[in-house]
């Protein structure tokens, strides 16, 4: 079965002798390995400049005009060739000092010849491993930064959308605030109120979540945020029904923090432990235990619990599980987006359940 283009490994060997090219390339053949030969220093440059692909160069020190040292030199100072991998060949022994001079110039190893077969094999395969752990790292970051855009991208779209039918609503409390038929109904008027400093605050963090989606992670405001002021808004803007509480029953931390993307994940645990929950008398216990580097928090509730085999699936982008709320569906979005929120920084985001008995969220925050 011929070997898809990612598999290959592409070595360039570099000897000013035609016999020492296919005698390395003898000892090195393999199945999944295609190689580029050249004979001199400036030969060498112009495949290096030519290949985006090579993974490895077999360098000769000693050719006459440009010598490897040189070669090596410009290599790891262009940009675009500078992680290409170096293994430098001698036929000569000058001692320490010629050794780190290759080092300096970015070698990462040195063979001697004669060559020892085995020794040469093992060192090339170590450094064949290495480039495709490289490449597979490249494309998990690729494909995480071009999820991260697009879920950018729906946050700013929603938002915006919300801006406007949430105007509407803030316009028409203030007329109703200032109407003469309800300023003397006590009760009426403390709603209007509590709606009116619900919907303002809503407004605000629409506001700031449109300012999130337009920067970079690196761009976003890193600011002190006391963790219980935080819950404690939460909550109050989930509005929970009488019949469940929701306590702190840890002390929370003041984090100096990406306020928003912590409140996300709060956000999206706490009004999921009250849309789901299903007993007479619900209960939401939030609280941290302090770790060496990391803050883990939990929100546990007594709803109806997670199936075995439902608590990986739960995580997956889309996936929707047997549990439902009454009159809600889910999106299968929250917690797929929350558990990148908390890897994105390092964390861990994982849960424990007992089905009928409640659930157990836990996620880790940086320090």
């Amino acid at each position: 079965m011929a070997q898809a283009a990612s598999e290959i490994f592409t070595i360039l060997l570099v000897d000013d002798r035609e016999d020492n090219l296919i005698a390395l390339q003898e000892i090195l053949e393999n199945e999944n390995r295609q190689f580029i030969k050249a004979l001199s220093g400036n030969e060498a440059l112009k495949h290096i400049l030519k290949n985006d692909n090579i993974g490895l160069i077999m360098l000769d020190v000693q050719m006459p005009g440009m010598d490897g040292f040189e070669v090596a030199r410009l290599v790891k100072s262009n940009p675009k060739t500078k992680d290409i991998s170096i293994i430098f060949v001698t036929a000569i022994n000058k001692g320490e000092q010629y050794v780190l001079q290759g080092f300096s110039e970015g070698a990462v190893d040195y063979l001697q010849k004669p060559l020892e077969v085995s020794i040469t094999r093992a060192k090339v395969k170590v450094f064949e491993q290495l480039y495709f752990y490289q490449q597979r790292l490249k494309q998990s970051i690729a494909e995480k930064e071009y999820i991260n855009k697009q879920l950018e991208r729906f946050v700013y779209i929603v938002s915006h959308d919300l801006k406007s039918p949430l105007a509407s609503i803030i316009t028409i409390l203030s007329i109703l605030e200032r109407d003469q038929r309800i300023t003397g109904q006590h009760d009426l008027c403390n709603s209007l109120e509590m709606l009116s400093q619900s919907s303002h605050h809503l407004s605000d963090m629409i506001t700031a979540l449109l300012e999130y989606s337009k920067k970079s992670s690196e761009e976003q405001v890193v600011e002190e945020t006391d963790v219980a002021e935080l819950v404690m808004t939460v909550t109050y803007l989930l509005f929970p029904p009488k019949n469940i509480q929701v306590e702190v029953v840890t002390e929370l931390p003041v984090l100096i923090t990406r306020k928003l993307k912590l409140m996300q994940v709060f956000q999206n645990l706490i009004g999921n432990a009250i849309k789901y929950n299903d007993k007479d008398k619900g209960l939401i216990q939030i609280g941290c235990t302090e770790r060496e580097n990391f803050y883990e928090f939990f929100v546990k509730d007594n709803g109806p619990g997670i199936a075995k085999k439902d608590e990986k699936k739960i995580f997956y982008l889309f996936e929707v599980t047997d549990n439902k709320a009454k009159n809600e569906t889910s999106t299968g979005i929250g917690l797929n987006i929350m558990k990148m929120l908390v890897e994105e920084q390092g964390g861990k985001f994982w849960v424990e359940s007992e089905e009928g008995k409640g659930s157990c969220f836990y996620f880790e925050w940086r320090k």
